[in-house]
């Protein structure tokens, strides 16, 4: 048999070996370290979450006291302002009572006082028509007596003139 076929197994068997030999012995301190390292990380990772965590509960009662200061605040202003609202509406209210019960009685007066002086006007804007009328009535009575008396004139002037005719015709006659 060929030595070469013995040789070279034996030779890869050595140089696994020592290659083996050299993991095995790093192979348990490297788990032992990368375990230590995952339980630090995990430590860290724990402790991180609880930091954030508490940071998370803090923040949050602070939101909850800031909410319940506003909400204390505004609630305080909406009750203001509802005072407020009620004084005016009061103060309102009386000064509406007060004017009823002083001026209502002179309102009443007034609007009585009123209606008298709308009937005063409709009757005197009714003379007012009736003298109108009686004004344009007396015009044109006026211009047909003026015309009459033109007219009457006229007729006098004609019967003068027909006796003075006849006047001179009697005269004439006489001498004749």
């Amino acid at each position: 048999m060929n030595k070469a076929y013995v040789i070279w197994p034996v030779v890869g068997l050595l140089v696994f070996g020592a290659f083996y030999w050299n993991f095995d012995k790093t192979y348990l301190e490297r788990q032992r370290k990368e375990e230590v390292r995952k339980q630090e990380e995990k430590k860290e990772r724990i402790l991180r979450e609880a930091l954030q965590r508490k940071k998370a509960i803090e923040d949050a009662i602070e939101a909850q006291n800031k909410r319940i200061a506003d909400r204390a605040a505004k609630e305080k202003r909406d009750e203001e302002e509802k005072a407020a609202r009620a004084a005016l509406i009061d103060r309102r209210n009386r000064a509406f009572d007060d004017v009823n019960k002083r001026l209502r009685p002179q309102l009443d007066r007034l609007k009585g006082d009123a209606d008298d002086v709308k009937q005063q006007i409709a009757k005197l804007e009714l003379e007012k028509k009736q003298y109108l009328d009686e004004e344009a009535f007396l015009r044109t009575y006026v211009r047909q007596a003026e015309a009459n008396v033109k007219t009457y004139l006229n007729l006098l002037d004609q019967l003068a003139a027909v006796e003075k005719a006849r006047a001179e015709a009697a005269a004439k006659a006489k001498k004749s």
